[in-house]
């Protein structure tokens, strides 16, 4: 593992029963990078997501985070290695029974010593972070439209200042315009705070515009991990109906014209 290698994962093994999701799978983060995952339906992009976390217990192999094992920790060192990822699920999974205020500073109140009121103040502040006025702090999720529940849930994934921010579908759902402000936030607010991202998607504009690399995942494994006109030119049959299909060919289009 490098000094430049957040999450190192080396042989990695998932399974459901007698299906094997994962089988040496080997994948690194790097410090300060986007990272895109991205995989036919089925290749498990979600399930790596969700074993790198601590959601899933892995069936074989190693993951190491900023240098440690995540199996060799203690359940104390696990939790605290915890606490510096932040995570937003698809569809937000922001809680009903609260208002974005207290789904925002519930992070804060169950794993640092602040107040309530210390906890919402600073959840105001994630709130405008993301684009979002503070008069939304007491509204509910049901009352907001697509792109505030994500930008909510990203307020909430940022709560505790991660190092290594979790994205499953961030833009799933989002018109085409909600989308790229979207990406454009994200890029945002890594190159302003510092965080790495590891990002699930299978948008194709999320992808050319944000990601410094991308990893395909294919046949339980990553086919292959590099820039995107590495992947794209890939030998592979998937990664050329993806890449250099109708859609993949305008996302590709639109970034060459925005650069």
């Amino acid at each position: 593992m490098s000094d430049e290698d957040v999450i190192d994962i080396r042989h990695l093994e998932n399974r459901f029963g007698t299906h094997v999701v994962h089988q040496d799978l080997n994948l690194t983060l790097k410090r300060g990078e986007i990272l895109g995952v991205v995989g036919g339906s089925g290749s498990g992009k979600s399930v790596l997501m969700r074993s790198i976390v601590g959601l899933k217990p892995i069936d074989a192999g190693e993951i190491h985070v900023f240098g440690h094992s995540l199996d060799a920790l203690s359940a104390t060192q696990r939790a605290a290695m915890e606490r510096r990822f932040g995570v937003l699920f698809q569809q937000g999974a922001l809680y009903s029974s609260l208002n974005l205020q207290e789904n925002i500073a519930l992070p804060l109140v169950e794993h640092t010593p602040l107040s309530r009121q210390d906890a919402e103040h600073i959840a105001r502040m994630k709130l405008a972070l993301v684009g979002l006025s503070p008069s939304v702090a007491k509204q509910m999720p049901a009352s907001l439209s697509g792109g505030m529940i994500k930008r909510a849930a990203l307020a909430r994934a940022l709560a505790l200042d991660p190092d290594v921010l979790f994205l499953d579908e961030p833009t799933a759902g989002l018109d085409p315009i909600g989308a790229a402000k979207f990406d454009q936030l994200l890029l945002t607010l890594r190159d302003a705070l510092g965080f790495c991202v590891f990002l699930v998607t299978h948008d194709l504009d999320t992808l050319y515009t944000t990601c410094d690399r991308v990893a395909v995942l294919s046949q339980k494994r990553v086919l292959v991990a590099d820039t995107l006109e590495n992947v794209a030119a890939t030998d592979d049959e998937w990664v050329h109906d993806y890449f250099h299909g109708p859609r993949g060919r305008a996302a590709k289009a639109a970034a060459e014209e925005a650069n």
